[in-house]
This record gives structure tokens, C-alpha cells and sequence, in this order.
């Protein structure tokens, strides 16, 4: 599996340490920055996740900012993502088995490096659930359409 990550400023502790599970698990890194602990706008990273998914560079992208609000906001406003904020082991199963969730948001600040870790695992080992958890998605997803058509 090829995991897209990025994170701002408040992010890249979290984000290198979250390489190991993703390692002990095959999948490959697309690293995708922030490289520095100098003030950049998360906007720019999350985009750079998103576009690497849509152009199929990889499989699913984990999103990292301080709190992971940010992140979750701006990558929940592009169609065919769905970014679920995780902070405990319950969250992330639920956010794959019920959500497919294809983006995992974590905060730095929020999330100590041993439960990031394990969520992690979670996201990745934790298959869809389908069924009536599918019909649901795809609801989701005409509303999404059909209403960024009337806000224009």
C-alpha cells in the first residue's frame, strides 16, 4: 500500500514517527513534507496529499497539524476524500469499517506518539465493512454534489 503523508510546522515529529509502523507494515512513503519546524500554512500540505490520491500516486494520505482540525477541514472540502480526525483505537476502526476512510487526520499536539502508532495500525489493517455503510458513503457523496452545485 502506498501511504501519501504530509503536516505543517506543527506535525513533523508525529509524521516521523509514524514512519516505523508504516514500515513494519510494507507500505511504501510518499513523504510529502513539511521538513521544517519554520511556520508554513497546512492548506498547501493537505493539497499536495489530496493531489497525489487523485492522480493515484498513492492509495490513502495521513494528514498532521497541530491539532489535526485544520487538516480535517480543508480535506473534507474536496470531493471523494473523507479525512476522519482519530485519536484512539475506537475512532480509527470505526473511521475504516463504517467510513472507508481514505485519509487519516492525527494532531501532534493532541495525539502522544504511542497511540499515534497504534492508530496507525488500525487504519491500516482495518478493512471496510460495506453493505449498508456503502449505500451511506454514496449518499454522501451526490449531497456533496449536488450542494457545491447550488453554493456556486
Amino acid at each position: 500500500m502506498r501511504i501519501a503523508i504530509a503536516c505543517d510546522h506543527g506535525g513533523i515529529s508525529l509524521k516521523d514517527a509514524i514512519k516505523k509502523p508504516l514500515r513494519e507494515l510494507k507500505c511504501e512513503i510518499i513523504d510529502l513534507g513539511t521538513d521544517s519546524t519554520d511556520s508554513v500554512d497546512y492548506p498547501d500540505y493537505a493539497a499536495k496529499a489530496i493531489r497525489a490520491y487523485k492522480e493515484r500516486l498513492c492509495d490513502r494520505i495521513i494528514l498532521i497539524c497541530g491539532t489535526g482540525i485544520g487538516m480535517s477541514i480543508a480535506a473534507n472540502r474536496i470531493l471523494g476524500i473523507r479525512a476522519t480526525l482519530c485519536h484512539d483505537a475506537y475512532t480509527v476502526k470505526m473511521a475504516r469499517e463504517h467510513n472507508d476512510s481514505n485519509c487519516l487526520v492525527m494532531g501532534a499536539r493532541t495525539t502522544g506518539t504511542g497511540v499515534a502508532e497504534d492508530i496507525v495500525k488500525i487504519w491500516i489493517e482495518t478493512p471496510f465493512a460495506g453493505g449498508r455503510h456503502h449505500s451511506r458513503l454514496e449518499k454522501i457523496e451526490m449531497m456533496a454534489a449536488e450542494l457545491n452545485v447550488l453554493m456556486q
